[in-house]
């Protein structure tokens, strides 16, 4: 059936019968959509006050990139390096680990694309691979990767640039050249070039990635002095060490300690299984993408035992869902669209999944939650990297029933996990497709 003249007239007269319609049509067209359908009881469900609560450092910002993972991670990771310091706060070098990041896809694409070379171009793999390379998104095991081979840097040691803090141009010009270098390496090996020589080849498609990183993010260092001042007012220099070094003393993580746990409530993803997602990763030889899906409450005790424990929780959520970003407040009755509209969205958890309608797309770091008198969850305190605009000067707060309906993703140490979801960990991985959307990297700015 075709919309026709007729089928618009009954659409027209069922609006006009209804007269609210032209005064929510009015107020949408001052306000907009958002703020004519929010809800004024959200302020007070969110005093922003939680009775258990985590140590954490000043709020940092991200500014136009996609790092949100690595500001999560590293923010995550500094509450253990403000102890051993000593210190009120402390912030990591996010463009240090940014450079390496760059550098580490682009090699991963390489090899994906020379690994890939035998198949059609228009294939839904290699186009997939083409689709997006250089993105500044990632997952909590690509980062750790990050952290094993590279360490981590106080920010001082290696500063924000203009490209740091803005990677659009950046990333169009890396995408560009990379399917640049991709259309070489598939022409060499159909033209039969050997195995050494297409390497040859990418290393020297990585030597232009590695100079045009050191010109837009400056030089990374082999070794640095670092000074600063205690809490005691103590003045302290630390001299010719390395990245790894400052990671292993002033971090001293056991990153095989540290479990993602994912919530797909989907059909096709059994709870207390281990998944990886093929073609997903930063450091080539690093350790492959593995999570365990479990319950989302499994989820929640787990958080809720790290931060008891003083330990900030990485987690990963669909965070454009029911936001209000000048309050800082993620609520499931945020917006009451069906008062405004008639009708709301009306997809469960798995269906969101299923039919693209949610997926992970940004990375933030629980500090704290707000349990009842039963230990029961009503809402968790965040800690995010935009800035201390939004929210409590930066401090953002979700409801319980957000984090049921919107978060997918948390890691904490093992021995906060039951072991019934442990155990998913000692059975074979099952592998999901690259456009799995449990594949989806955090990096909304």
């Amino acid at each position: 059936m075709n919309i026709t003249k007729e089928l618009l007239s009954q659409f027209q007269r069922a609006f006009d019968a209804d007269p609210a319609n032209h005064a929510v049509k009015n107020a949408i067209s001052k306000v907009g959509l958002n703020q004519s359908a929010i809800d004024n009881n959200l302020m007070r469900r969110h005093s922003f006050v939680f009775s258990n609560e985590t140590k954490k450092g000043e709020i940092t910002n991200q500014q136009s990139s996609g790092r949100c993972w690595m500001f999560a991670a590293l923010n995550t990771a500094r509450v253990d390096t403000m102890k051993k310091l000593n210190v009120k706060t402390f912030e990591f070098s996010q463009n240090y680990t940014l450079f390496w990041d760059k550098l580490e896809k682009a090699n991963y694409f390489l090899e994906n694309i020379i690994e890939t070379a035998d198949l059609p171009l228009n294939s839904r793999l290699v186009q997939h691979l083409l689709f997006d390379p250089i993105q500044d998104g990632g997952q909590w095991d690509m980062f750790t990767g990050l952290l094993e081979k590279y360490g981590a840097v106080p920010k001082s040691v290696m500063p924000e640039t203009y490209h740091s803090s803005n990677t659009r141009e950046l990333n169009q010009l890396l995408t560009a050249k990379l399917r640049e270098f991709a259309a070489r390496l598939r022409q060499s090996q159909a033209a039969g070039k050997s195995a050494e020589e297409l390497t040859a080849q990418k290393e020297e498609n990585l030597a232009f990635v590695y100079s045009l990183l050191t010109k837009t993010l400056g030089e990374v260092p082999d070794t640095f002095s670092y000074a600063y001042r205690d809490n005691q007012d103590n003045f302290h220099r630390l001299t010719d060490i390395t990245p790894q070094e400052f990671f292993d003393t002033y971090v001293d993580w056991d990153l095989e300690e540290r479990i993602s746990l994912i919530n797909a409530p989907t059909e096709d993803k059994p709870f207390g299984k281990a998944y990886t997602v093929k073609y997903l990763g930063t450091v080539k030889e690093g350790k492959p993408i593995n999570y365990v899906n479990a319950p989302i409450e499994a989820l929640k005790e787990a958080a809720i035992a790290s931060i008891k424990d003083g330990e900030p929780v990485w987690f990963g959520c669909d965070v454009g869902k029911m936001l209000d970003r000048k309050a800082g407040i993620m609520d499931d009755q945020a917006y009451d669209y069906e008062a405004v509209l008639g009708e709301g969205v009306n997809l469960s958890k798995a269906e969101r999944l299923d039919y693209g309608e949610s997926l992970l797309t940004h990375a933030m770091v629980f500090v704290g939650v707000d349990l009842d008198a039963d230990g029961n969850p009503i809402k968790w305190k965040v800690e995010n990297s935009w800035g201390d605009k939004g929210g409590d000067k930066g401090i953002y707060s979700m409801s319980d029933k957000w984090f049921d309906e919107y978060n997918y993703q948390v890691a904490v140490k093992r021995k906060y996990i039951d072991e019934q979801w442990l155990k998913a960990l000692d059975e074979p991985v099952t592998e999901l497709e690259p456009w799995d959307p449990m594949g989806s990297l955090a990096r909304v700015q």
